[in-house]
């Protein structure tokens, strides 16, 4: 179950680094290309809305099958693509597919792990999610070399394999399936609004620390891909320890301490002259990025009340549609001012989410 988590992010970035390449089969724009991150991202995020609690209903052993095999199809399809729309159809059918696998293998880890272990067991998920994310933009590249679709065809042959192992066990039916209200509780939605903001302010901004790699520091494309590179490799290494944190002094703590000093990381990276230095912060933000999203999922997780899908799928919608909203709301502000681009997600993430991790529910009656 743990390795499909590396099928998501892996599928969402990994046309990043071959932009020029689709660009030029297909006779478009590296902009144009570039739909096919947002056509992949917004099914996704947009699905996962409703997808943990209709895999709930229908059973997650079924559902997770059905969703590996649907992505084989998509990949297939996005590999022998014989025009852009069709490329982008494929990767939109990419995305609704993992939508109804990330939830459910949550819900089902959740399910069978003790709740004192509960942290270690998303850690190792986020580590596996963290690998597909570091490693996608450089799968794709070496595949460029020979082809950028031998990449979909090597998505295709893991999303089978997963078909056939690492799929949950269905949980004890309830008389009652769950209803999609049931994920929408105040304290879930709550919960989301962090993600939202944490992950789209903080784990979402790589592109303003690219822009000013190459505006300050004259990096290339392959020399800021490289350092980017350290956020997702720090977040594996440090996924171990941000679970054993969690299990220790709890969720949401882990989840203050995540924003707190990930707010302050990006504002330095927003300031400080130094290349090293911007390097060395960015890469270290991925650790406490982790812990901000693996506590999320504890805390969602580790509540006994059914829908656990249904609950964790908002919760993930919501990050990545952070995720998707970051670009729209900060490049303009870049343009602007470039440091004002970082100050305002650290403040952001700095200031919302205490008083929505902190906020009780009032007593009945």
């Amino acid at each position: 179950m743990y390795a499909g988590g590396f099928l998501g992010p892996f599928g969402g970035a990994m046309t990043s680094s071959v932009l020029p390449e689709i660009g030029g089969d297909f006779q478009v724009s590296a902009g144009t290309a570039a739909t096919t991150l947002t056509g992949y991202l917004l099914p996704f995020a947009g699905f996962m809305l409703v997808s943990g609690t209709l895999g709930e209903r229908w059973g997650a052993r079924r559902t997770v099958r059905i969703a590996y095999v649907v992505y084989v199809v998509a990949s297939v399809l996005c590999a022998v693509s014989w025009s852009f729309p069709v490329l982008i159809g494929g990767r939109a059918l990419q995305g609704a597919a993992n939508s109804f696998t990330t939830p459910l293998l949550l819900a089902a880890i959740a399910a069978v792990t003790p709740k004192e272990r509960l942290g270690r067991a998303l850690g190792m998920f986020a580590s596996m999610q963290a690998v597909g994310q570091t490693s996608a933009p450089l799968v794709g590249g070496f595949a460029a070399e020979a082809s950028w679709r031998w990449a979909f065809v090597g998505a295709a042959v893991v999303a089978a394999l997963l078909a056939l192992t690492g799929l949950p066990a269905d949980p004890p039916k309830s008389a009652q399936p769950p209803k999609l209200r049931s994920a929408w509780r105040p304290e879930t939605l709550r919960l989301a609004a962090v993600g939202f903001v944490g992950w789209g302010c903080l784990g979402g901004v790589s592109f303003l620390v690219a822009l000013r790699l190459g505006d300050d520091f004259g990096l290339g494309a392959g020399e800021r891909g490289l350092v980017l590179t350290g956020f997702g490799v720090v977040g594996i290494v440090a996924a171990r320890l941000t679970g054993w944190m969690i299990d220790r002094v709890g969720p949401r703590r882990c989840v203050l301490l995540g924003t707190t000093v990930g707010a302050v990381l990006l504002a330095l990276i927003g300031v400080l002259p130094s290349l090293v230095a911007v390097g060395a912060l960015w890469a270290v933000s991925g650790a406490f990025s982790q812990a901000m999203i693996v506590g999320l999922n504890a805390l969602v997780l580790g509540d006994d009340g059914g829908n656990r899908g249904g609950a964790v799928s908002v919760l993930q919608s919501l990050r990545f549609l952070g995720g998707a909203a970051s670009p729209m709301a900060f490049v303009p502000l870049y343009h602007l001012n470039p440091m004002t681009a970082f100050l305002t997600p650290a403040a952001l993430v700095l200031l919302l989410p205490p008083g929505l991790l902190w906020r009780r529910k009032k007593p009945a009656g």
